[in-house]
Parts: C-alpha cells; structure tokens; sequence
C-alpha cells in the first residue's frame, strides 16, 4: 500500500516590488534581499525624490520636510516602505556609510514599522534596533549604529 508523502513545511515566499520615481538607489535585488529578510509579507519599497517625500510626510504626519523614509502598513506586515533617494544619501555621506548600507538600515527599519515596532518610548527604540542590528549582520552589514557610538 503506497503512503502519501508529508508536503514540506515551507514559508510562505513575498512578494516585493521595487518602484523608482528617482535614479541613483542600490541595485532592486539588493533591496528585494534586505526586504525578504526582514518580513515574508507583500511589500513594495518605493524610492523617491524630496518633493514627494515632503508630500507625503505633510500629509499623512503633518511634517513640512523630506524624510528619509515612511512606512504605510496594511495589516499583517505588508505596507509600502517610501524611501528619499537625495535625504538617504546625505545622511549616508554625513555618516560615513555607504549607501548600500544606510539603504539597507532604512529598508529593514521601515519593514520592521510595518511589523508593528516603534520608537517612541526609549524601551521600545531599544528592542527595535537589536532587531535592525541582527537583521543587518544576517545581511553582511554592521551596526548601523556603531558611528553613533563611536561620535559620542
């Protein structure tokens, strides 16, 4: 009598789009990696320019400037993650980090607000960024943190 195979228990794969509005980001697979690796939701990271930062950080948080990114959640972690290509970069330039690694922070900070993590209170902040810095070196990249440290 034949027996049926167990199917294997795999998660579930997401999906991640990848929309430029500007030139000059990493390449879309490295964002697709930092994104898979942070949420297996449906996500699509979005890279824009200051105008539409500053439009839609007025907006949806009542702030009148370009941010570097905005997360808008959709239940049960997928959302859209909105990413200023010129603010990225200065504060990248500014910090002496590469752009693919402050791309890389960005990408999984705004992944982990869909997930429901904050940083309003200081305890929260906290579990928030070992959640950024694990994420980070499963990707290769350091403490994003550390120059903040090391500035101190």
């Amino acid at each position: 009598m034949p027996t049926k195979k167990t199917p294997k228990k795999t998660r579930p794969r997401s999906s991640v789009a990848v929309q430029r509005a500007v030139a000059g980001a990493p390449p879309a697979a490295l964002l697709r990696r930092c994104a898979r690796e942070t949420s297996r939701a449906d996500i699509t990271l979005r890279i824009v320019g200051r105008t539409e930062s500053r439009r839609l950080n007025q907006r949806f948080r009542k702030k009148n400037y370009a941010t570097n990114v905005l997360s808008f959640s959709y239940g049960r972690g997928s959302g859209d993650v909105v990413l200023c290509h010129p603010v990225i970069a200065r504060e990248a330039s500014a910090q002496g980090k590469s752009l693919r690694a402050h791309y890389a922070h960005l990408v999984v900070h705004g992944i982990l607000h869909l997930r429901g993590h904050d940083h309003r209170r200081s305890s929260d902040a906290a579990r928030m960024e070992r959640a950024e810095i694990r994420i980070l070196r499963r990707l290769g990249f350091g403490d994003p943190y550390a120059l903040r440290e090391a500035v101190k």
